[in-house]
């Protein structure tokens, strides 16, 4: 009896964790990812514009993204920024997945083991210049650009998709880049 009881405890173990798992490469209720993507012309620097603060990245300034292609042909995404309060530069390393059609902006990314979570390109220009980009829940959304500023035009189109989904914009952090 001992045993059926502790398999059955290990079998929901796994079985939450697992969903878990999945469901952290969701995206957000009423969202769509961009189609079309192309994966080479994303790759390269970001500079991140403006986000909802997170743990990781509290107390950030100058933070970036940079995408490369692996030797195997994955994605290596490096992020790093300045930690103003202990007066340090950090960086962090991660993979970057597709959930489903590489031609859709719905991906994964791990910094951490096999915990991934979602990574959802929601706008992006024709140019690969601008993103929005927005994690699984309305917690995470970041404005992506190429330069170290947004065109307000292009940052008020972003913020209003944003807005329509529910996302508090107004709790955007604006990141200083110097």
């Amino acid at each position: 009896m001992k045993k059926e009881i502790l398999a059955l405890g290990s079998a929901a173990i796994l079985t939450a964790t697992l969903f878990a798992m999945n469901s952290c490469s969701s995206i957000p209720k009423g969202a769509k990812a961009i189609q079309g993507f192309d994966k080479e012309k994303y790759l390269g620097k970001w500079f991140e514009i403006a986000r909802l603060d997170f743990i990781f990245e509290k107390n950030l300034s100058n933070t970036t993204a940079e995408y490369t292609l692996s030797e195997n042909g994955s994605i290596k995404v490096v992020n790093r920024g300045y930690n103003y309060i202990k007066n340090k530069n950090v960086a962090s390393s991660g993979k970057v997945k597709f959930v489903g059609d590489s031609n859709e902006g719905k991906l994964k990314v791990s910094f951490f083991g096999p915990f991934y979570s979602g990574y959802n390109i929601l706008a992006l220009d024709s140019d690969y210049k601008y993103a929005l980009v927005v994690g699984k829940n309305l917690k995470y959304m970041w404005l992506l650009s190429r330069d170290k500023t947004m065109p307000e035009n292009i940052k008020n189109d972003y913020l209003k998709i944003a807005q329509d989904l529910g996302y508090d914009t107004s709790a955007l952090i604006w990141v200083n880049h110097n």
